[in-house]
């Protein structure tokens, strides 16, 4: 039987979007809904997104709209407004499903929202997927929503932190996890660009536990200090000093995305280069890994392709075990690394964002956000 919706959940509710025009993210706009909690269907929830992260791997997600999808992900009414996920916590505050609550506390993808109607699907005590049929050919990795009440890693002392960094973290899971299974391709010595974000200081901190392994940060001057103070690299090195390293075989890990720093690492290692590895753009530079570069040819991560690999070679619930496991280890740590600053309401989120843009934030900066005033 399901579940009554709450009383103050049958009249209409006002919300809001936060959109950002799709050829041009430096356009913004909040676009009021109304929704009819009355009108949700069998086996449907609608959450209340409580407060969510902003990192520069949502700024990614919008450069990266159209070729990856995430525009598909909750798509705006005026198909020329995008909406960029985020990744952060809501309440159930009105159900029709047999075993969800009003309430019940999620974490997972969500827009940049007040709100989210949901149709959970496939339900264990710990998770569920999100079955509405527009997200049925996206990324199943960005389907899957925990259950906060029988999440075995959640600490509400670092709810931020899971928010913030969590989803960065399963990607530098990942990459490790596929660097060792291809024994580092024969190299001794990791090379990270953008040594200051979050998924390259998670990578580090795990490569750093491989005995034999030397990583390498590469960083701005600017940011120098805080990478070196992280104490998860064996050398820190700033761009302009990449012609100056030992000629050794490496493996790049480019966080960065910046054809110019892509071009230095590979002329300067040549054929020492034994994988290059294409992840992200906290430089905001939108190109090609590259072509005609020497050494190994630049490959994009696509950490999604490599949840459905080891989910199949170790069950879901292996996977699982190992991420749990690292993300339990690490998460301490980010309370001497990473400051939470919160804001709430509409002007807030959009100077987060309009910073975040700009790449105005400092690496030792979290900003968790909310739309509720």
């Amino acid at each position: 039987m399901s579940q009554i919706l709450t009383a103050t959940a049958k009249s209409d509710l006002a919300g809001a979007q936060f959109q950002v025009h799709k050829d041009d993210l430096s356009k913004t706009r909040f676009a009021d809904v109304t929704l009819h909690a009355d009108d949700l269907q069998t086996d449907q929830i609608l959450v209340k997104i409580d407060s969510f992260a902003l990192t520069a791997n949502n700024i990614t997600y919008g450069q990266l709209g159209e070729q990856m999808r995430y525009w598909g992900f909750f798509p705006a009414a005026d198909e020329t407004w995008g909406i960029i996920p985020v990744w952060g916590f809501a309440d159930v505050i009105a159900s029709r499903h047999p075993t969800i609550a009003v309430d019940e506390r999620i974490y997972g993808f969500f827009p940049m929202a007040t709100h989210l109607v949901m149709t959970p699907g496939k339900l264990t005590d710990s998770n569920f997927i999100e079955a509405a049929p527009h997200r049925s050919e996206l990324p199943p990795a960005y389907n899957s929503y925990l259950r906060i009440t029988t999440d075995p890693t959640f600490s509400e002392a670092f709810e931020a932190y899971q928010a913030l960094l969590r989803p960065l973290f399963i990607t530098s899971f990942l990459i490790d996890d596929f660097l060792t299974d291809e024994k580092f391709f024969g190299a001794q010595t990791v090379v990270l660009s953008s040594a200051s974000s979050k998924t390259a200081f998670g990578l580090a901190y795990l490569l750093h536990k491989h005995k034999g392994t030397t990583v390498v940060g590469l960083t701005s001057a600017s940011n120098r200090a805080f990478v070196e103070g992280l104490g998860c690299y064996d050398r820190v090195v700033t761009y302009d000093e990449i012609g100056q390293q030992p000629e050794e075989d490496a493996v790049y890990v480019d966080f960065a995305g910046s054809a110019e720093v892509r071009r230095a690492v590979h002329e300067h290692y040549g054929g020492h280069l034994k994988y290059s590895c294409a992840v992200g753009m906290s430089h905001r530079e939108l190109n090609p890994p590259g072509k005609g570069l020497p050494g190994a040819k630049p490959i994009f991560f696509f950490a999604p392709n490599r949840i459905v690999k080891r989910s199949k070679e170790w069950g879901r619930g292996g996977l699982e075990t190992r991420l749990n496991a690292a993300w339990t280890e690490f998460v301490p740590m980010l309370q001497g690394w990473i400051k939470v600053i919160r804001g709430s309401g509409r002007s807030a989120v959009e100077a987060a964002y309009r910073s975040m843009l700009a790449g105005g934030v400092k690496p030792d900066e979290g900003h968790i956000l909310s739309l509720w005033d």
